[in-house]
């Protein structure tokens, strides 16, 4: 197959199922086609040479926000649960929504200047910034302000999430499920080493905070669903300092390189490596913790942390 068809074939195909995502009138197979639909936006990102970019739409765009609506699915009762309400009128708005959107994004596109633009200046500026990695230069260094503000939206959310409600932190029993136990066991721990990895790498090569962040909350995913969870009552404190690990540190590196460079955000040259590796390690564990926190559906509780005990029907979710 030639690279052009398996494009075309691709194109159609993440098309596809982002209306069947839209039109199915049962909800679990629409989360589905949504899940499936960003591993082809993953694949799309590889053939765009973004491996960066295909790496967070594999663990965040399709397995992690995947994760969150199968779980709000689950949480919702009645009829509602399986199927929903699709109008001719209401397809028919969508699909003109849809249109207007890529006629806006085509416009945006075919307006943009001759191939060049940036890139060699960034490129040209990075062995003062750091990293050897143009995408991590963007985000850590040419735009360190978007970045500082995309962690503080980050905390913004887990904050909205938990003033709605209160989380049931139970889970299963780990001692009545051995093979869950056995599993979580075998994959924390790697889960844990790939995302230290990809921080490491992000400095020369794919990868970064938020990519093994993403990882670090695929695991956080697996230990709420195996009970453990219920430790995050007991160590609330704890857990909060670790969504806020990111957003503090950056923004003290940020007033520190004020003082010593005059620049916010402005590294020193010498040592603009390990300033971007003490924010990027910082990121990684809120960013993890973040991620979990929303898929908890709100603040850690409906459980006596004393004794252990807890009862779901006592919250909103159940």
């Amino acid at each position: 197959m030639s690279a052009a068809l398996f494009d075309a074939l691709l194109v159609l195909t993440i098309v596809a199922l982002a209306w069947r995502a839209l039109a199915d009138p049962d909800l679990f197979r629409a989360v589905i086609r949504f899940i499936a639909m960003g591993l082809m936006m993953a694949v799309a990102w590889i053939r765009l040479q973004a491996p960066d970019v295909a790496l967070a739409e594999a663990a965040v765009g399709s397995a992690l926000t995947g994760a969150l609506v199968l779980s709000g699915l689950a949480r919702m009762k009645g009829s509602r649960a399986a199927r929903r309400d699709c109008s001719g009128a209401a397809t028919f708005a969508l699909g003109l929504l849809a249109l207007v959107l890529l006629a806006v994004v085509g416009a945006a596109a075919l307006s943009l200047p001759a191939p060049g633009g940036l890139t060699a200046e960034a490129l040209g500026a990075l062995p003062r910034s750091g990293v050897t990695n143009p995408v991590t230069a963007a985000l850590l260094n040419y735009r360190g302000y978007d970045t500082l503000l995309e962690v503080a939206v980050l905390l913004l959310a887990v904050i909205a999430v938990w003033s709605l409600d209160v989380a049931w932190t139970g889970g299963a029993d780990l001692e009545r499920s051995p093979m869950l136990a056995m599993l979580l066991r075998l994959v924390l721990p790697i889960l844990v080493v790939a995302a230290g990895y990809l921080l490491w790498i992000g400095a020369f090569a794919p990868g970064g905070a938020f990519q093994g962040g993403a990882l670090l909350a695929g695991g956080g995913v697996l230990a709420l669903l195996g009970g453990l969870g219920k430790r995050l009552a007991r160590h609330e404190r704890a857990l909060r300092a670790g969504l806020a690990a990111g957003l503090l540190v950056f923004a003290g590196v940020a007033g520190g390189t004020l003082g010593v460079t005059g620049e916010l955000v402005g590294y020193p040259e010498a040592s603009a490596k390990w300033w971007i590796l003490l924010i990027e390690s910082a990121a990684l564990v809120s960013i993890g913790l973040t991620l979990a926190s929303l898929y908890l559906g709100g603040r850690p509780g409906g459980l006596d942390a004393a004794t252990g005990s807890g009862n779901p029907e006592s919250t909103a979710h159940d």
